[in-house]
Formats: structure tokens, C-alpha cells, sequence
């Protein structure tokens, strides 16, 4: 017998931690037998062609996908197509978005043999015993099945010590340049009505010895990334700080660790411990999703933002912990005003990335269950995206949507530091700024352009020539001076400004030191003379460090 699991993944530099996960937990089940085990790694970008050539050349007996909002309708198109060129096959799915209905699944899609829901490492345990051992699946917990003609649904299944769970990764060379997913706890202390996790109430965390062990193994391998996927990393105090002490006193110099994290809990010795981090070893994503405290009580969003406020603004002071804070559109009570409030209250606390998301109305969540009274409309496909609500209509999304794309291509790019700052004292507003550079982006069309990198610099000094042509000379300068930070660039760029020093000055500051590395620029408007260092790069965005030089050294 071969059974074949799918992790059909977003990207290949993920690897799919629960497919890993559930292989893990039945290998010592199989380990006697002659059942073949096989993970086939695949993403959604590839042609289902393809896709359904892979898997039928694996020649799996049992077929079995992990789903979510990203990859489902690939899998049940795959599904159906398997099944006519794979009649023989049992097909069993898992994952969230298969968990709250598996009996409509099973209902809508004929050739689905079963459906794993929740936790699924002990019940897939389970079916492949039912397998190896000709038994029947009436006495599996957590599972939807088929009996004959017939539907069955079972009792769900009591979750597992977190601690039982295989540690995956234990060859490195195999998730080499892939971001590598981790988790010490399992479950949410919080309740919000649009998240899955709200459902997940029995918080359990892994024994620390294990994860200081799993931890050392990353450091020793200096894995590039390692994700935690804990719903609330620092929801256990003393969990959380002796997972970030046992980083800190063993950090490798390359590793970087990532947590979703509630700002509002970092209190006074979590801040103590962060200062002392090399920069870029961590970063925080924290879910901000709103200011509007109405749209946070209807949301069952436990948050105080005058705390995440003092914490934040303490550690972007600290200038070495990367820090990414979430929005999102389309909440309850929040309006184009009441959102425009949040977005400008989160961009004056400087994160390095503000994401700028929308609702997605998932099943089975709180969420699910109010749509109607909140008006909501959203897209009948995943991800489920919101289209509407009673407070915030279609068209208003989709300027928030221009919104949205400027924001990810001249803030969370960190391409356009100076540049952007810059242009931000002529608005009233953050988003007064970025609504009215969204606007320009799409009627110029430059939205439905697949653009070079240096194309997005001219944008931007199109869009001042547009609207702040007094100061055109300036921003030619400030792009230019953006861009030699972040490029070591053999060509000058269109945009930049004729080059204003002359070979004798540069061959005279320079004499015989070896400049490869090195960057020379004398921007006549700002009075400034730059030198970028292409050795050094500053860990939090990439971008060259640069110093600014005396023009007299250079006889200006």
C-alpha cells in the first residue's frame, strides 16, 4: 500500500509544517509493514496538469490534502480529476477550511472518501490503521466518512498533548532556503469572531525542554527562518521569556525567529530582555486590526492600543527587533472615516511594515454567523474576502484597495524611506497621502502593469511632478539617494539627476582605496555629499549604510 500526502503550499519556500506533522506522528505505526509513505511537496502556481501528472505517477493507493483558504478549490478540482484517472483511490482531506463542514464536503463532492476535522494527528494515526488492519472507521474519532451510500459523522476527538507531537525537522539539509514553521503552543486564549482559533479553546503548550532542543538544532543548522505559528506567542509570560532568553544566549549571528505577538501583554521585562537582541535575530507581527474600541468589543478583540502604543514606540527606540503591524478592513462599525483614523494612528508609530488587509469571512466563525446582521457581502469563493459591509461599501474598499497596493510598494518595501517621508509633510495625513497616491497609481494604469524596480521610482517622481512641482529637483534627489541605498547599481538610474561630482573628485577622495563596495554622491540641492557602503547593510531593511562627507574634501 503507498499512501501520499499533498502539501500543496503557496510557495516553495514554505514547508508545510502539518502534512510534516501528521507524517511523523504515523511513521512508527507503519515502520513493520510494507506501506510505503510519501510527502509530494507542490504549490498552487503550478498548472493543474501538472499537478494531477505528479500524483498519478506517485501511484498512491491513499491520497490525503491538508486544505485551506489558499489551495482548496486546486485540491477539489484535483480531487475529481484523480478520481477519473485514479478510480481505485480512497481520498481523505483535512485541514480548516474541510473542518467545520465535512459533511457538506462529503455531500458536494462524490469522490471524497473522508474528512479529517480539527487536530489531526492522532486520527490519521487511526485511518491508516484502519488500512493496514482491514478495520471499518465507525470507531475513528474526527472523522466524516463514507459507508456505503451512507454519510457518517463521528465524535470529535479530545486534542493531544502538544509535547507527544515528533519534532519534523530533523534533517535540515531538506528545508535548506525554505522558511521552516514551528510551533510551542497550540490553541488561543482570545475569542475574535472572525478567527479559527477562537474555537480553539484548550491552550496547550509544548514542554520547553523539547522546544529548547528543537531551537538548538535551528541555531546549529542556521536555518535561515524559523516561523512560530503560536496564535498569541506571548500569551504564557514565563513561556514566551524563556523561549526569547534561550534565543538571545545562543544566537548564531544568521537565524531569524518570527511570533505573532499581543503588544499590549510586553510589559516593562519582556522590553528588558528585547533590548539586549542582535538586530534582525526577531521580529513581531502584532494584530492591531482596528483602533475603533466599538469595532474591538463587537469583534470580542481583547486590545488596549494605548499600550500597544507605549510598547511599540519602545521597541522601534530600540532600532533592532523588526516590527510588522496588522489592519484590517471591513470589521464591523468601522467606516472609511473610523478606518482611516486606525491606519493613521498605526503609521505614526513607524512599524517597518503596516499590512493593510481585509476580511475574510471564514467558516464556522462567529464572524460566519453574524454576516447578516452586519450586512456584510463577501466573495462566494475563498478566501471569502469581504465586498461590502452596512458601514463600508464596495466602491470605498476598493479605493482602500489602491490604498493597500501603494502602501506594500513605498512603505513596507523600505525602498522609499527619505523619499516618502519627505513627501508626507505636504499632507495632512498618512493616509491622506497614500489615498491620493493610490488614486494617481490607478488612473494612470500603472496598477495593471507588472513594473521594473526602477519604474516604481519614476512613478513616484511622476506623481510629484504632478502635484508638487515646485519640489521636483528635491525628490529627484531624495529617489536617487533611496535608491543608491538599496542598489549597488552599474548603471544610473533615468530618474536620478545628471551625476554631479566629476572623475578627478571622486579619484581624489577615493585615492587608492578599493571603492567596488563603495558609492560616491553629491546631491547639490540637499548640500550633501554621501558615501554608501554596499559591505554594510543595515539588518532591518537591507538598505547600505551611508555617511555623509564634508564637501570641502572634496573641493565643493
Amino acid at each position: 500500500m503507498k499512501i501520499l500526502m499533498i502539501a500543496l503550499n503557496s510557495k516553495f519556500i514554505h514547508s508545510n509544517l502539518a502534512v510534516h506533522s501528521l507524517s511523523a506522528y504515523v511513521a512508527p505505526v507503519i515502520a513493520e509493514t510494507e506501506t510505503q509513505l510519501e510527502i509530494l511537496e507542490l504549490t498552487i502556481n503550478q498548472q493543474e496538469d501538472e499537478l494531477l501528472r505528479e500524483i498519478y505517477e506517485a501511484r498512491p493507493d491513499l491520497l490525503c490534502f491538508s486544505c485551506y483558504i489558499w489551495n482548496i478549490e486546486k485540491v477539489l478540482n484535483l480531487t475529481r480529476e484523480c478520481r477519473k484517472v485514479m478510480p481505485e483511490i480512497d481520498i481523505f482531506l483535512g485541514g480548516p477550511e474541510v473542518s467545520y463542514d465535512g459533511r457538506k464536503v462529503l455531500e458536494e463532492h462524490p469522490e471524497i472518501t473522508g474528512v479529517m476535522v480539527y487536530e489531526g494527528e492522532e486520527t490519521f494515526q487511526e485511518v491508516v490503521e484502519v488500512y493496514l488492519h482491514r478495520k471499518d472507521f465507525s470507531q475513528v474519532q474526527g472523522i466524516v466518512y463514507r459507508d456505503g451510500g451512507e454519510i457518517c459523522e463521528n465524535p470529535s476527538r479530545e486534542v493531544m498533548d502538544l509535547s507527544k507531537v515528533p519534532f519534523v525537522y530533523q534533517d535540515a539539509s531538506a528545508y535548506e532556503h525554505k522558511i521552516i514553521y514551528y510551533e510551542s503552543s497550540r490553541g488561543c486564549p482570545f475569542a475574535c469572531s472572525y478567527c479559527l482559533s477562537s474555537l480553539d479553546k484548550k491552550l496547550r503548550f509544548r514542554d520547553l525542554s523539547l522546544v529548547k532542543e528543537e531551537l538548538a538544532f535551528f541555531l546549529k543548522n542556521r536555518v535561515r527562518q524559523v516561523k512560530f505559528v503560536d496564535r498569541t506567542f506571548n500569551c504564557n509570560k514565563e513561556h514566551a521569556l524563556s523561549i526569547l532568553t534561550f534565543i538571545k544566549e545562543h544566537d548564531n549571528g544568521y537565524t531569524n525567529f518570527h511570533f505573532e505577538v499581543s503588544a499590549d501583554l510586553l510589559d516593562e521585562e519582556f522590553l528588558n530582555l528585547l533590548r539586549g537582541f542582535r538586530p534582525g535575530c526577531i521580529q513581531f507581527e502584532v494584530g492591531v486590526q482596528s483602533t475603533n474600541p466599538r469595532t474591538l468589543r463587537e469583534i470580542r478583540r481583547q486590545m488596549d492600543f494605548q499600550k500597544v502604543a507605549v510598547a511599540v514606540k519602545a521597541i522601534g527606540e530600540m532600532g533592532n527587533i523588526h516590527l510588522h503591524l496588522d489592519l484590517i478592513a471591513g470589521l464591523p462599525f468601522e467606516d472609511f472615516a473610523s478606518f482611516r483614523n486606525s491606519f493613521d494612528m498605526v503609521y505614526h508609530l513607524e512599524p517597518e511594515q503596516l499590512q493593510l488587509g481585509f476580511l475574510k469571512v471564514l467558516k464556522g466563525t462567529y464572524m460566519e454567523e453574524r454576516a447578516a446582521d452586519y450586512g456584510l457581502i463577501y466573495k462566494s469563493t475563498p478566501p471569502y474576502e469581504v465586498l461590502g459591509t452596512k458601514w463600508l461599501s464596495y466602491e470605498e474598499i476598493l479605493l482602500l484597495k489602491q490604498v493597500e497596493e501603494v502602501v506594500e510598494l513605498y512603505y513596507n518595501s523600505g525602498q522609499f524611506l527619505n523619499s516618502v517621508k519627505a513627501l508626507a509633510r505636504h499632507y495632512e495625513s498618512p493616509f491622506s497621502l497614500y489615498l491620493k497616491l493610490g488614486a494617481f497609481y490607478h488612473q494612470r494604469g500603472h496598477d495593471r502593469v507588472a513594473h521594473k524596480r526602477s519604474a516604481v521610482y519614476e512613478i513616484f517622481l511622476d506623481f510629484t511632478r504632478a502635484y508638487h512641482q515646485e519640489e521636483v529637483p528635491l525628490f529627484r534627489e531624495l529617489l536617487t539617494l533611496d535608491y543608491y541605498a538599496r542598489e549597488q547599481a552599474k548603471s544610473r538610474p533615468d530618474f536620478a539627476p545628471a551625476y554631479a561630482l566629476s572623475k578627478e573628485q571622486v579619484k581624489g577622495y577615493f585615492k587608492d582605496q578599493d571603492r567596488r563596495q563603495l558609492h560616491l554622491e553629491y546631491f547639490p540641492v540637499m548640500k550633501k555629499v554621501l558615501i554608501f557602503d554596499y559591505k554594510r547593510r543595515n539588518p532591518m531593511d537591507g538598505n547600505a549604510y551611508f555617511t555623509e562627507v564634508s564637501p570641502d574634501l572634496l573641493g565643493i
